[in-house]
């Protein structure tokens, strides 16, 4: 039974895992049984001209089902988890009104935790000399490094950081001088949650069979054309360094290929290694996640195992 003030959040409703795990197809299924409108959840899903590298639901895909915070960004212009929490806090109120119930759906953890509690970094007060410093690490040494110094720190906050995003890991360094942890600091930093959350993650019981996901997605996007995005997007300056869009993966290992370095195949072998290893990354952040209801997703590649899938979610997003 929900206590009186918890039934007073808005209610929202979350379909997260790691990447090509099926995460679409159940979805826009649940959203038609639930009068729901889907809302990005994935931090690269957001921008424009990057569908194929960053399998963005298509028209098809969609069957009608509204969907928000889709390919609306541009590449080149840095945007933060406290952009999309306004963007979004806007956008389920919009949904909210309408009597239609907002389902996030994506596999980027920091954007549901900064919707629902805040960017708990957002008040400590940066070191200009400790990020001049730790940036010329980054240069010298490499982000591996970097980012080695942040997992002898603060070993959770590693987990969930890629080391390319340096900006992030040089954020942490200063949270975790400055508070002793990252992750104790967003831990006491965050207030009550804005939302009443039903959320379910997407979980393997065989992590084989979604590596073998991984593999199929990545050569479906090499036979869409993803090459040809890369071009365009190194064309006209969304992957420079330091640009938010040049940390997604699918783009920056296309790039020894398109300088004629490695053959395609050499290419594509890496992009999977590269996306396992980000599918790990989010498999540990939502493991951790107590507000989220774990949904065994084997069987959802099969239209039985989907019907049985869907039953169980919308059922969670309609119960009182």
């Amino acid at each position: 039974m929900k206590g009186k003030s918890e039934r007073s959040l808005p209610r929202i409703a979350a379909v997260v895992g790691p990447t090509a795990s099926g995460k679409t197809a159940l979805s826009v299924d649940v959203a038609k049984r639930c009068r729901g409108e889907i809302v990005c959840l994935d931090s690269m899903q957001i921008y424009s001209g990057m569908e194929i590298g960053t399998a963005a639901p298509t028209e098809e895909e969609k069957c009608g089902v509204p969907h928000h915070l889709f390919g609306f960004a541009d590449p080149r212009v840095p945007f933060s988890c406290t952009d999309y929490a306004a963007l979004a806090g806007k956008v389920i109120g919009e949904i909210t009104e309408r009597g239609n119930l907002p389902i996030l759906v994506g596999g980027t953890g920091l954007y549901l935790d900064s919707l629902l509690f805040g960017c708990g970094d957002a008040s400590a007060a940066p070191d200009a000399d400790y990020r001049e410093e730790l940036f010329s690490i980054a240069e010298r040494e490499g982000n591996e490094a970097l980012h080695a110094m942040l997992r002898k720190k603060d070993p959770e906050a590693a987990e969930a950081i890629h080391p390319n995003n340096v900006k992030r890991v040089v954020r942490a360094l200063e949270i975790c001088r400055a508070c002793g942890t990252k992750s104790d600091y967003d831990r006491r930093s965050r207030g009550k949650a804005r939302y009443e959350l039903r959320g379910v993650y997407l979980c393997f019981e065989d992590r084989g069979l979604l590596y073998s996901r991984i593999d199929k997605r990545v050569d479906a996007m090499i036979g869409c054309g993803l090459a040809d995005e890369t071009r365009h997007l190194l064309a006209t300056g969304a992957l420079e360094p330091g640009t938010t869009a040049s940390q997604a993966i699918g783009y920056k290992e296309l790039i020894p290929y398109l300088r004629g370095e490695e053959t395609l195949a050499e290419a594509s072998e890496k992009l999977k290694t590269a996306t396992r290893r980000y599918a790990k990354r989010q498999i540990t952040w939502f493991s951790g996640k107590d507000y989220l209801t774990r949904l065994t997703a084997d069987g959802l590649g099969g239209r039985e195992g989907l019907n049985e899938a869907v039953d169980i979610t919308a059922r969670l997003f309609s119960e009182e």
